[in-house]
């Protein structure tokens, strides 16, 4: 009989909320987070009501505003940059680095809001935290080289990204954007994060880095955080019909821009035999439930291999755990350590499922299917947003499955047996971020790499984002304009010598670092 659960003492939704209002009272009302523009925190807006994907319970939503109210705050970020690009670089670093100190005080309440906003497990929540943090303190120390040359756009930019990564993406990105010289703009993601991004953004704003935060559709807020002649760049982290959109406006406008969108990654299995190793790695990539840009959720797996994968694979995805992140047995238990909890909300978990139910319609063969029964979950706890893993061999070429990514914990699997069609499967999406090719031979692996069209292939490893000096980007559909990470971030949001040439993939060329 498995054990009651219980939530640890100290870490339920109005715990941090109040800790919330304690910490940084300017930015939190008792109903309510505030937007920040023109410096100040501004009670404007229209609060929406949220719940939390954890347990469908209410959390704080985001206070959206309208066309004219974000017009406004960009032209008054547009006077920040202004200023702020003068200041000294030695100033810029102290407070950034003051404003990194702060994240690190209040690093587990940051952690623990992204739990109840984004439904995060406490290991990856933290490590959010952890990421950005590092990876800010990496520009601090090496900002003098990196800006040797270059000057701050001629506006702020303007920042558009998913939910799924508030501190280790987004906060990251703005820090090192402000520490290049340039007031940022950022909008909270609809879907999660907004009572971490506030808090986030009052530790900054405290040591007077030029931050405009604020919440609204993008349909409305397009206009203003896009197009707006004050606007030095855009940066935009997402889906791709979304991301075509904004393409269009900033080619239009010739405007300085770093698109990055979803693709299909995918781990190829050719003439392979290190099957324990493949069965190691196989739960960690259900990290999050999969709800990462670089989560790999599609195999092709050569035809002869099949059974020698089903062998490895099969054990190890039933191995992964899922359920409510802030769930003990006892009350001075560490928290859970799960692979992952509730997706971004029920919505989501419902849409996936009828892709599922779909496609197995249509042909798909259903290899894996968990139960939540199999969960960690509170007595009579709403597990709507809960989707256990899903493994489907052979997804119709009618089903979002087989040419998209998921953004949840299904797997589909492709069998192959030539070395074309293993390129063809595994370049299905028209470009992606990352990819995978598990082959013992290295010469098989240096002549078929090349050809997967990902900006980072591993060799029977898995690549993710990267941190520090680490470059990224993609190809094809799956990113447009600058490439970032490493110093190349710093360049994207930096003017250099007339004529340069940034290393992105642009209308009129593609340039690799």
């Amino acid at each position: 009989m498995a054990p009651t659960l219980t939530l640890k003492p100290g870490t339920a939704w109005a715990d941090a909320w109040q800790r919330c209002l304690t910490v940084a009272p300017e930015s939190f009302r008792d109903d309510r987070v505030l937007n920040l523009w023109a410096a100040q925190w501004q009670a404007d807006g229209r609060a929406l009501p949220a719940t939390s994907p954890v347990d469908g319970s209410p959390i704080a939503g985001p206070p959206r505003l309208d066309a004219a109210a974000a017009r406004q705050a960009v032209r008054a970020s547009l006077d920040q940059h202004r200023a702020w690009c003068h200041v000294p670089l030695s100033d810029r670093r102290a407070r950034v680095a003051a404003a990194l100190d702060s994240l690190t005080e209040h690093r587990e309440l940051l952690a623990l809001l992204l739990v109840w906003e984004i439904g995060k497990p406490w290991r990856l929540a933290q490590a959010d935290v952890d990421r950005a943090i590092d990876g800010v303190r990496w520009y601090v120390d090496g900002a003098e080289p990196m800006l040797e040359g270059r000057t701050p756009l001629p506006g702020p930019v303007s920042n558009i990204a998913s939910w799924n990564y508030p501190m280790s993406v987004l906060v990251h990105a703005m820090l090192a954007q402000a520490l290049a010289g340039n007031a940022v703009i950022a909008k909270t993601p609809t879907d999660g994060g907004v009572a971490c991004l506030t808090l986030a953004s009052a530790l900054a704003a405290r040591e007077g880095i030029p931050i405009t935060l604020v919440s609204g559709s993008g349909g409305e807020l397009s206009e203003a955080l896009v197009r707006s002649p004050e606007i030095g760049c855009v940066s935009f982290v997402g889906g791709r019909d979304t991301g075509a959109r904004i393409a269009t406006a900033v080619a239009d406008l010739g405007k300085r821009h770093i698109l990055e969108q979803e693709g299909l990654n995918t781990w190829g299995i050719w003439n392979h035999s290190d099957w324990d190793a493949l069965t190691a790695v196989i739960p960690k990539l259900f990290d999050y439930g999969k709800q990462r840009c670089t989560a790999y959720p599609r195999f092709v797996v050569q035809r002869e291999l099949f059974a020698d994968f089903l062998a490895a694979y099969l054990p190890a995805v039933r191995s992964v755990r899922t359920g409510h992140p802030l769930a003990v047995e006892h009350p001075d238990d560490s928290l859970p350590t799960l692979d992952f909890g509730p997706l971004i909300n029920a919505t989501k978990a419902k849409e996936l499922g009828d892709q599922v139910a779909e496609a197995i319609d249509r042909g798909a063969v259903p290899l894996h299917r968990g139960t939540l029964a199999e969960g960690r979950f509170l007595p009579g706890q709403d597990t709507s947003a809960y989707l256990p893993p899903v493994t489907l061999l052979g997804p119709p070429p009618s089903s979002p499955l087989h040419h998209a990514e998921p953004f949840g914990p299904v797997d589909t699997i492709v069998l192959v047996d030539t070395e074309a069609e293993l390129l063809a499967a595994m370049n299905a999406s028209n470009g992606a971020l990352v990819a995978t090719l598990s082959t013992d031979d290295p010469a098989t692996y240096e002549r078929l790499a090349p050809q997967i069209r990902a900006f980072k292939v591993g060799h029977g490893k898995p690549r993710s984002r990267g941190d520090r000096d680490e470059l990224f980007g993609g190809f094809g559909a799956s990113w447009r304009g600058a490439f970032v990470g490493g110093e190349l971030l710093i360049r994207a949001v930096t003017d250099g010598p007339a004529g340069e040439r940034l290393p992105g993939n642009f209308p009129d060329y593609h340039l690799m670092a």
